[in-house]
């Protein structure tokens, strides 16, 4: 699907948006960086999906409840911490609701964060690049 179509499709997922975080990979996979972006907001706005999709996992990893959507072209989006309202397997368009935000992030500067992040297979993206804002990076072929 070419950029200027995924462009019309991604939305922000909290309403306003404010990022307070940006997207910082590690050098190497297996060390430690920043794999999504965080949006500060207050604690129980609204988290929407960024984008159409089906939810392919509600759950609380270690205690923090995330939502990953699946969208097409393999991509997967991911919103913690929040209370999911939604439920395994449900089909969803852009801008439905998925949970609420809660706070408790220590390292969140704002009243709370929403750290949302974008995959394609393992690789983890830059997801201001489904808005047109992040980062261009270029990756070998092997990687992809």
């Amino acid at each position: 699907m070419p950029l200027t179509l995924l462009l019309l499709l991604f939305l922000w997922p909290v309403q306003p948006a404010q990022v307070v975080r940006r997207f910082d990979p590690p050098p190497q996979r297996w060390l430690a960086g920043h794999r999504g972006v965080d949006l500060g907001a207050q604690p129980g706005a609204v988290v929407r999906s960024a984008g159409a999709g089906r939810v392919s996992f509600v759950g609380s990893p270690g205690g923090v409840g995330t939502v990953t959507v699946s969208h097409a072209g393999g991509l997967r989006t991911t919103y913690q911490p929040l209370s999911p309202t939604v439920a395994l397997g449900d089909d969803i368009t852009a801008g439905d609701q998925l949970g609420l935000l809660t706070a408790g992030r220590e390292d969140c500067p704002a009243a709370a964060c929403l750290h949302w992040g974008l995959l394609r297979g393992d690789a983890y993206l830059d997801p201001l690049a489904l808005l047109g804002l992040g980062q261009v990076r270029l990756m070998p072929l092997a990687q992809r």
